[in-house]
């Protein structure tokens, strides 16, 4: 197979590249809900065109231009032949759930909620991952990660149900009841955990161009199909707007494409401990986004949640750094690491 090239600077530290990363990753949910305000100030008709339906459909498009440019080289005869029928169908399946719903039920947890509870939520994306890896990969963790991910998983629970945004949901027999977002949101994580567990298992030696652009353009057009048959014809009416092409060109190549770039630059030289350290501070990076961003100033359950949530990320944190140093200490990235990494929702 072809190996994953980057075309920026290998001189700059992979540090570098990981950090800037988070930055992008951390931002896109607020970013997702402020250009939809802006498109809300420029109507047409009476809509508006930069809906979140619009920006996750034109958006995935732009991404898989620019990504075309990137990564084109690996899409070619002698290597795609190397792709066996199990692996288009796991490429497939992982365009339906990390490429469309995962993503569909993202934004439609962000029409309903704050971005600082979808962003707590969200964190049960690595529990849950965790979870399917023990029971279908076979997966071995130790005491830490085991506490880490279930202190992770009280925290996103005590959000969940603390949260008001609103419409809510009950949940065994009206005993609790979530808001409708916080619900689409919780839905979103065990999809995107599922995607991420198939890729382990299945697409560990298929090359991260080919991954993305199938996932991105694939997914793109799965979501169209999709939003189609559930609101009608009519639904993308306002899909050639230049205002909205010329903010999803800017949405598509910075958070989608120009996040997943950096962060795959770095890890191809970073270690381990450096990854999880990043990784680890994306959800308070996150929430600080969207205050400056969006001025959103968390609640006292989000507060409450969120420091729960930080426990379970310092714990997870201790489990990695105890494993690593039980191996080597500078492990390195593993493929299936990597395509972990990049089938979580990172704005598209």
């Amino acid at each position: 197979m072809e190996k994953n090239r980057s075309p920026l600077p290998s001189q700059i530290p992979s540090s570098v590249y990981l950090w800037v990363a988070v930055l992008i990753f951390a931002a896109s949910n607020a970013v997702t809900r402020k250009v939809t305000q802006i498109g809300a100030q420029h109507l047409i008709d009476g809509r508006n065109p930069i809906s979140l339906c619009n920006v996750l459909f034109v958006g995935n498009l732009c991404a898989f231009a620019v990504m075309l440019l990137i990564f084109g080289k690996q899409w070619n005869r002698r290597t795609l032949r190397q792709l066996n029928s199990g692996d288009w169908i796991s490429l497939g399946a992982i365009a339906v759930l990390a490429g469309a719903v995962g993503p569909g039920l993202i934004f439609a947890a962000l029409d309903n909620t704050s971005v600082t509870n979808v962003v707590l939520i969200s964190r049960l994306e690595p529990p849950l991952t965790l979870v399917f890896s023990i029971i279908f990969l076979g997966a071995r963790v130790n005491i830490w990660t085991a506490m880490g991910s279930m202190v992770s998983f009280a925290g996103v629970a005590t959000a969940a149900v603390l949260a008001n945004s609103g419409t809510t949901v009950p949940i065994m027999g009206g005993l609790f009841h979530v808001g409708r977002g916080e619900l689409f949101a919780v839905i979103a994580t065990f999809v995107l955990a599922t995607a991420t567990v198939t890729s382990k298992f299945r697409l560990q030696h298929v090359p991260i161009g080919i991954f993305n652009l199938v996932r991105v353009g694939l997914g793109a057009v799965i979501f169209f199909v999709l939003a189609r048959s559930l609101y009608g014809p009519q639904h993308f009416v306002d899909i050639a707007s230049p205002f909205l092409w010329k903010w999803m060109l800017l949405y598509g190549g910075v958070i989608v494409v120009g996040g997943q770039l950096f962060w795959l630059t770095g890890l191809r030289h970073a270690t381990a401990a450096e990854t999880s350290l990043a990784s680890s501070f994306n959800p308070v990076a996150a929430i600080a986004m969207a205050y400056l961003i969006l001025g959103e100033v968390p609640t006292m359950a989000q507060y409450t949640g969120g420091l729960i949530i930080l426990v379970g990320i310092f714990l997870n944190l201790i489990g990695s750094w105890r494993e690593i140093k039980s191996r080597q200490p500078l492990i390195r990235m593993t493929p299936d690491r990597q395509m972990e990494m990049v089938t979580g929702f990172k704005g598209v």
